[in-house]
């Protein structure tokens, strides 16, 4: 007697989940330029040149998702690293986007958007997302660290400034211009929101001859492509 054997039919639900369709918004030509080199070339992800500040960064991120489908946007660049949080040539992936100067002057000191009760200067990123980010840039030998990264209008450039953010915002680990515009947009579209940041400077004084931007453009292409292969 001879028996047959009977294959399993494969079920939608067991196949193979489709990767990502990402967009990425950079703030200048030279981020943009990093991340494609890191992506290779790979059709899943739109990198475009948002422009500097979170107006800018908003009203092209905006556009962008007006114009297609999209199950993640992630706003990458370099930006300034916090003393002791985020050191020059290391990553940063966002828990938290914050936009730190979005408020108000008080004989008590500034006041959040948040505190005035006008809506937040917080926006959630995709905690999970974040996660798995995190570790495979671990894994990838990859200097990375995770904490709230601030939007600011104006970029810091004196101690005693990095000092009031540090000590408002104690866990914060980096401070760049668009990342609040870029995911307000992506928050009124549903659509989830991360942040990832190469360090190029110390927050604090404007010494630039410390600054090490080609060096935080090359760490953000090797993030780059630890990012095709997550997502």
């Amino acid at each position: 007697m001879h028996s047959t054997k009977k294959t399993a039919a494969v079920s939608p639900s067991s196949e193979r989940a489709p990767k990502m369709r990402v967009l990425v918004m950079t703030s200048v030509a030279a981020e943009r330029d990093a991340v494609l080199r890191g992506l290779r070339g790979s059709s899943r992800f739109e990198v475009l040149v948002a422009g500097v500040g979170p107006a800018a960064a908003a009203a092209s991120t905006a556009s962008a998702l007006a114009t297609a489908e999209y199950d993640l946007v992630v706003n990458a660049g370099i930006a300034g690293g916090f003393t002791g949080r985020a050191d020059v040539g290391s990553l940063v992936v966002a828990s938290e986007i914050i936009a730190a100067d979005l408020g108000a002057e008080t004989p008590d000191g500034f006041q959040s958007l948040d505190k005035l009760g006008f809506g937040s200067a917080h926006v959630p990123v995709d905690a999970s997302l974040a996660a798995r980010i995190l570790q495979s840039f671990q894994e990838a030998g990859l200097p990375v660290t995770s904490g709230p990264v601030l939007t600011l209008s104006t970029v810091t450039g004196t101690a005693e400034t990095a000092m009031e953010l540090a000590a408002r915002i104690p866990e914060a680990a980096a401070e760049a211009m668009e990342g609040y515009g870029v995911a307000t947009a992506a928050q009124q579209r549903g659509v989830p929101v991360l942040e990832i940041r190469a360090i190029s400077n110390a927050v604090g004084p404007r010494d630039r001859s410390a600054w090490r931007i080609p060096d935080a453009l090359h760490t953000l292409e090797a993030a780059s492509a630890v990012l095709l292969e997550v997502l």
